[in-house]
């Protein structure tokens, strides 16, 4: 697939990951076992399938901020990147996010300036966003992530074919629905 741009995917791993360590007892959800590899590596490969460029943000690099949540994550992620033609925002919390859904996503940011894959009528990652949301991207801090920027533009809405989309494994229970999933013993995709 030829894209007329070509976004660098931010894969934000900068979370503290509190919810899942407290149901898990203190395991981190990116280090979670999932078929013999950890989430973050499920996601990473996927990324690296799409053959777009990308940068993981982790803790360390939001460091210098103030009680640091997904918006700061997503600005040190611009921020390191600024001179990307666009970006796709992926929680590395994703790991069944096919390589397939990232290049839709990004070949569609060539008409719409916030493009938001969904898969049967629910909204997932990546979100993408296109150069002219640099300066709002960088702006961003605290819990909410790039909420504001997506309303603000009217999000371009991408069904896809992809519940990986939508399937983050912020409980051990959705990571359990990821291991039937990868398994191929799941009996519906959530």
């Amino acid at each position: 697939m030829t894209l007329p741009i070509t976004p660098t995917v931010l894969i934000l791993a900068a979370g503290r990951s509190a919810r899942f360590r407290a149901a898990s007892g203190g395991v981190d959800k990116l280090e979670a076992d999932l078929g013999g590899r950890r989430v973050r590596d499920w996601v990473l490969a996927a990324v690296q399938s799409s053959g777009l460029p990308w940068h993981v943000v982790e803790r360390s690099h939001t460091t210098h901020r103030s009680q640091p949540g997904m918006g700061d994550s997503i600005a040190c992620g611009v921020e390191a990147t600024a001179q990307a033609q666009g970006w796709l925002v992926l929680p590395a919390d994703l790991p069944l996010a096919q390589a397939s859904t990232l290049l839709q996503v990004a070949q569609a940011l060539s008409g719409h300036p916030v493009v938001v894959p969904t898969w049967q009528g629910e909204r997932g990652h990546p979100v993408g966003f296109a150069a002219a949301c640099r300066d709002e991207l960088l702006a961003l801090s605290g819990d909410s992530g790039a909420r504001a920027v997506v309303q603000r533009h009217g999000a371009h809405l991408l069904p896809v074919d992809d519940a990986g989309c939508v399937l983050d494994v912020d409980t051990p229970d959705a990571l359990e629905v990821a291991r039937q999933q990868v398994a191929g013993n799941a009996q519906s995709p959530l």
